[in-house]
């Protein structure tokens, strides 16, 4: 049933109080709530089976009256998963299994003592920031696009509500103009979080100021890099904040009808959207009239099929149009010229997450967190090869160490750090001697990458540059939608000639021929895709030459990961003769005894590796 404006601030002010029991350590009602991520990630790893043993374990206590078990959005350190947060004591609990959950019951839910063997991090401390518990994970964070995952059920429109949910959208209907959110929106210089950063009010304002109709807002949902999962996150964890952000937009804008445009491949951020846009029209914050202002507004999720292109703002509009999903050349704009060629507004998921509190807290607040030109927080998606794989959402201007090494918790077993990639395959490779760079849209750019949605993939030493700009290029010719040259027939010639290089074919002229390719190829393709499909050959190739050179001149992969070039052999000094590396071989090249040094025969060897990597006297080399 449509909620009043009055009846929306009484729900408010009921939930705030558990809210503020669940976030701030405020002396409650004596009720300990457990808070259990269940999406995605720590699903994957059980996370459902401890919240079923949780619950027969309350059951069987008969504490359903002082225990309330929440399953709720990512935390972010998703490499410790499952976790498990108490509160209003805040102790986060990692790697958690069913056979965990009745120590935790009897010691800590009934006895109030921690386990310690299962707290996540090295400490807990009394001070909080953003309600997380001070270990180094979060030390450095500060959650705005994150700020109710974790904390929030998902499928309850009244915690949001509690959270402060709604309280822009009631601003800008009751007090605000159009103009007047633009402008704010506008005063916080939030840029664009999808990709190349386009500043997000004056996409909004040159919409606004078309004369035509309908008009349409659009959340691109599409996220297509591999290792990324920062929308997912948002959309499992709390999808009625880009609700309300696009109920804004279309009020600022004039548009009436939405469109939120997600992959399928998330079932579970897509069955909560529909949850939650459900939720949403019950209380008629969607539909006509919306808080009895006059307003309408309707959204609608949209499944896509996961092409990569449909990322790009018009091809991913000729798929909600019902046609392949190809880029069209621009001008016109999408904000003159959009989806079924009327203006249109598009922003990503994170953008999105944002709106509410800029509206909220005002422009001038945003503005205090980040640099002069990127304000705000950036959300990445760790991973690669770093310990504390996961989500975080820093400042902008956050230096590239920072974020690897304070927060992700450096790089495993010993290695060194390598590079870093961000962008995903549009966006280029970063070097060790960049690493106390601050980040933002300027300064990747100047650096020949991209902050893209904010994939961030960490190598080490055992990376071969070459052969990762290869991965990227095969991803790219895969997912190109073949409407322009450059891209459909430029990207299959570089991607061959890298094939050629980690092959050991490669010649001098190769090298040349493909940084030609690449500089045309960004100069004349179609659309995103295309022009940055050249930035992880273009990156590796500024500032790992020697890698190139090393695979053509000397036909070696320095990190002995091309195996055309790797060569296994046994040092017979050092061989102890013990035959675990036989023994292990898949293949059974490797023959010697107790009197003999063992050899590889290098016609039948298939190059796994593994027999270097479970000799434990390190007597096997890679002499590629």
């Amino acid at each position: 049933m449509a909620k009043t404006i009055a009846e929306l601030q009484k729900i408010r002010e009921e939930k705030k109080a558990e809210m503020a029991i669940r976030l701030d350590r405020v002396p409650g009602n004596g009720k300990t709530c457990i808070l259990l991520c269940g999406v995605a990630g720590c699903a994957s790893s059980g996370s459902l089976k401890v919240a079923d043993a949780f619950e027969k374990a309350i059951a069987k206590e008969g504490l359903g009256d002082k225990v309330e078990l929440v399953k709720v959005g990512c935390f972010g350190l998703c490499a410790e998963g499952p976790l498990v947060m108490t509160t209003p004591d805040h102790v986060l609990y990692s790697h958690v299994t069913p056979e965990d959950v009745d120590e935790i019951m009897e010691s800590h839910i009934k006895g109030g003592q921690a386990v310690e063997r299962l707290l996540a991090g090295d400490n807990v401390q009394e001070e909080l920031e953003d309600a997380l518990p001070q270990i180094p994970f979060f030390a450095k964070q500060k959650r705005i696009a994150l700020k109710n995952c974790g904390f929030i059920d998902p499928e309850n429109i009244d915690e949001y509500i509690g959270m402060d949910g709604y309280v822009a959208l009631e601003k800008a209907l009751t007090s605000m103009e159009p103009e007047q959110v633009i402008d704010e929106v506008k005063k916080s210089n939030i840029r664009g979080r999808g990709g190349a950063g386009f500043p997000t009010g004056k996409k909004w304002e040159s919409s606004a100021v078309v004369q035509d109709d309908p008009k349409y807002i659009i959340c691109n949902a599409d996220e297509g890099d591999p290792g990324a999962f920062m929308d997912r996150s948002i959309l499992e964890g709390d999808p009625h904040s880009v609700i309300e952000a696009m109920i804004i937009n279309g009020y600022a804008v004039g548009a009436h009808q939405g469109f939120i445009y997600v992959r399928a491949e998330y079932p579970v951020a897509v069955k909560r959207l529909g949850i939650a846009i459900k939720q949403a029209e019950d209380y008629g914050l969607l539909g006509k009239n919306i808080m009895g202002q006059g307003f309408d507004f309707d959204l609608e999720v949209r499944l896509g099929a996961g092409a990569f292109v449909c990322g790009e703002g018009s091809a991913l509009m000729h798929s909600i149009e019902g046609s392949r999903g190809e880029p069209r050349p621009k001008p016109p704009r999408s904000s003159e010229k959009g989806l079924w060629m009327k203006p249109t507004v598009l922003n990503n998921v994170e953008t999105y997450a944002n709106i509410p509190q800029i509206i909220r807290n005002g422009g001038d607040w945003f503005t205090q967190f980040g640099t002069e030109g990127s304000s705000g927080t950036k959300v990445f998606a760790l991973g690669g090869k770093i310990n504390n794989i996961g989500l975080v959402e820093v400042p902008m201007g956050t230096t590239l160490r920072e974020i690897i090494f304070d927060v992700g918790g450096g790089i495993p077993n010993g290695k060194q750090f390598k590079a870093v990639q961000t962008g995903g395959p549009s966006g280029g490779c970063i070097p060790e001697e960049m690493l106390d760079v601050a980040i933002d849209y300027d300064s990747l750019k100047k650096m020949g990458s991209m902050m893209g949605s904010g994939g961030m993939i960490v190598m080490d030493e055992n990376t071969c540059m070459v052969d990762l700009a290869r991965f990227f290029l095969d991803f790219t010719v895969d997912e190109s939608c073949g409407k322009c040259p450059p891209c459909r027939i430029g990207t299959k010639r570089m991607l061959e000639i890298l094939e050629k290089i980690t092959s050991g074919r490669g010649e001098l002229e190769d090298l040349d021929k493909l940084e030609t390719l690449a500089t045309n190829i960004k100069e004349s393709a179609l659309c995103g895709l295309g022009q940055t499909a050249p930035n992880p050959v273009l990156s590796t190739m500024k500032y790992f030459r020697d890698e190139y050179v090393a695979h053509v001149v000397d036909k070696k992969c320095p990190a002995g990961v091309c195996k055309s070039m790797v060569r296994y052999q046994i040092d017979p000094e050092t061989c102890k003769k013990c035959g675990i590396c036989a023994k292990n071989c898949p293949v059974g090249c490797i023959a010697g005894d107790k009197n003999t040094p063992y050899v590889i025969d290098q016609e039948k060897c298939v190059k796994c590796g593994m027999c270097m990597e479970k000799c434990p006297f390190k007597s096997v080399l890679n002499n590629a």
